[in-house]
């Protein structure tokens, strides 16, 4: 990804992100004020309801009371034959204006009855439950009807006279003519769950608007639970309040639906402006990219094509160093370094082309002064017999001249390690498949191998294929490598060559169980001249790089002090 991108891409990204916190903020406040003047208008919705609920209970219990009070009641009550007065409650409740009255006698029966007159001798045992009915106020009941079951908000009261009780019970049904009688602000409905079967009856649910099955499952939580709760179903708020009896037992809910449309149509607006602002602020950001790549990417791309000439090789390579600002300083920067690095390569060249010389003249020097030393001394015990023992010259020229052709052969075989490096020829690709080559080699060491108590292990991969490589040039490279493993190891141990499959190429391991090699001694293996042996010429894995670099491959070594080597070559 190129820096101008990258750019355009913060810019997008910082407005962007801006925008849609600014939205989500907005979004946010907007909801929470939403809510609390939700909270604010349910809460008085709330309090209208227990107000007016409180309100009609005085009424039932002044008229319950009143009931109670009346001489008709007490004449009812001290009746030897009660039953006379089954008629009693209608006109009663009438007169109260209340919708349901029952008179029932101390023992629980039903003398007349306002809302269900052939109940005249059923049992109401609830009554007796209680003796301080007066101070139970208004309460819900379930009341049976001829039409069915309905809730109630009741009163009881009783009559005394002498040792007999008559109990006065009289009320209104909470229906839909209740929920009237609230006073709803536009968005808001109330609903009233009188429940009164076993299981969920949607009949049962009084009050405008449309009833989704997913108030069933709410209803039933608030039930069971029988504390006030809030959910959002739909587009609506749903806050219910529980209605209990007065033994405790859930009766009914109180539900009030705020409608969420007018949050949601805000929403959606801020969510539209913040579309366009995410849009203007994209376009914007291109346009800031834009300006920003002229000024600064582009001093930064010449300056990065400056550096790849540098790293191609021209160093001579300067930018126009422009503006005052950093990108200038920069260029200012880059100017420098490039003339620095010109002195210093230079001065670098010099310096290695005189280690390079002194390098070559001591190793020359250093393997040329052992066969000398033996042949001056040959030449001058052959002109001590010539003037000394006549007699015996021929025998110490025999001799001599022996140690003379030996001492001159190991000259040549110097002279012609140093010449073959010299002459390292180009490698002639062709297909070559690694494991016979390895096989092939170790089978020409097997003499030296026993002799130097090597015990070889070849692991060679069956999935490898043939890479394109100088067959000549790669069995020299390993030769070095294994002489390189049997010269570290003269107590003897064990030479693993492996052939593995890398990437589209191979690579070869050659490892060993020797000495090892310090971490310094590894960083300059590689180098021509350089060796840790007391004999050599520190060429071979000089060699060995050689090849390897023209093959366009790498070779690495790891190795640890008294752990062994591992030499890694890799082609492609």
């Amino acid at each position: 990804m190129t820096f101008r991108t990258r750019l355009l891409l913060i810019f997008t990204i910082a407005v962007v992100a801006s925008v849609a916190l600014v939205e989500w903020l907005a979004i946010d406040a907007t909801r929470r004020a939403f809510e609390q003047m939700e909270a604010r208008r349910v809460d008085a919705l709330v309090a209208q309801f227990r107000k007016e609920f409180a309100r009609r209970g005085a009424d039932i219990v002044r008229a319950v009371d009143g009931i109670a009070a009346s001489d008709a009641a007490f004449a009812i009550a001290s009746a030897p034959d009660p039953s006379a007065y089954y008629s009693e409650a209608a006109p009663m409740a009438a007169a109260r204006g209340l919708a349901l009255l029952e008179l029932v006698a101390d023992d629980g029966t039903i003398v007349s009855s306002a809302e269900w007159p052939a109940r005249f001798g059923y049992k109401e045992d609830w009554l007796a439950k209680r003796s301080d009915w007066k101070a139970a106020g208004a309460f819900l009941r379930r009341e049976e009807l001829p039409e069915g079951m309905t809730l109630a908000l009741i009163a009881v009261a009783a009559v005394r006279a002498g040792d007999r009780k008559l109990y006065v019970v009289g009320g209104q049904p909470l229906d839909e003519g209740f929920l009237s009688t609230l006073a709803l602000p536009e968005g808001m409905r109330a609903l009233l769950y009188r429940d009164l079967q076993a299981r969920f009856a949607p009949e049962q649910l009084l009050g405008p608007g449309p009833r989704g099955p997913e108030l069933e499952g709410f209803l039933s939580q608030v039930k069971q639970r029988r504390v006030a709760a809030t959910r959002i179903i739909g587009a609506e708020t749903f806050y219910a309040q529980p209605l209990n009896g007065y033994d405790g037992s859930p009766l009914g809910v109180l539900l009030i639906g705020s409608s969420r449309e007018e949050l949601m149509r805000l929403e959606r607006t801020q969510r539209s402006y913040g579309l366009i602002a995410a849009v203007a602020g994209i376009l914007i950001g291109m346009g800031v990219s834009a300006w920003a790549t002229a000024r600064v990417t582009r001093p930064v791309q010449r300056l990065a094509e400056s550096a790849g000439k540098v790293a191609a090789g021209n160093w001579d390579t300067t930018v126009e160093e422009g503006s005052g600002d950093e990108v200038g300083r920069l260029a200012r920067a880059f100017n420098r370094m490039t003339h620095e690095l010109v002195e210093q390569r230079d001065r670098l060249v010099q310096a290695e082309r005189v280690a390079a010389w002194r390098e070559l003249a001591r190793r020359l020097a250093h393997e040329l002064k052992n066969p000398l030393f033996p042949l001056q001394i040959t030449v001058e015990n052959m002109q001590r017999a010539r003037e000394r023992s006549p007699e015996q010259f021929d025998e110490v020229f025999r001799e001599g001249a022996h140690t003379l052709l030996a001492e001159l052969a190991n000259l040549k075989q110097i002279i012609g390690r140093f010449s073959d490096f010299a002459k390292m020829p180009a490698p002639q690709m062709q297909p070559v498949d690694f494991n016979a080559l390895v096989s092939d080699t170790m089978r020409l060491f097997e003499a030296q191998f026993a002799q130097a108590r090597v015990s070889p292990k070849l692991e060679l991969d069956a999935r490898l294929k043939p890479v394109n490589a100088d067959a000549e040039l790669m069995t020299r490279a390993l030769r070095n490598l294994v002489v390189n493993a049997i010269d570290a190891m003269p107590e003897g141990g064990t030479l693993t060559v492996r052939t593995l499959v890398f990437g589209g190429g191979v690579r070869l391991e050659v490892s060993d169980t020797g000495q090892g090699l310090t971490p310094e001694e590894c960083a300059r293996l590689f180098t021509p001249y350089y060796t840790t042996k007391t004999h050599g010429t520190g060429l071979g894995l000089a060699i060995v790089q050689s090849v390897v670099s023209d093959h366009k491959g790498r070779i690495a070594v790891e190795s640890e002090r008294g752990k062994g080597a591992t030499f890694r070559l890799d082609l492609g």
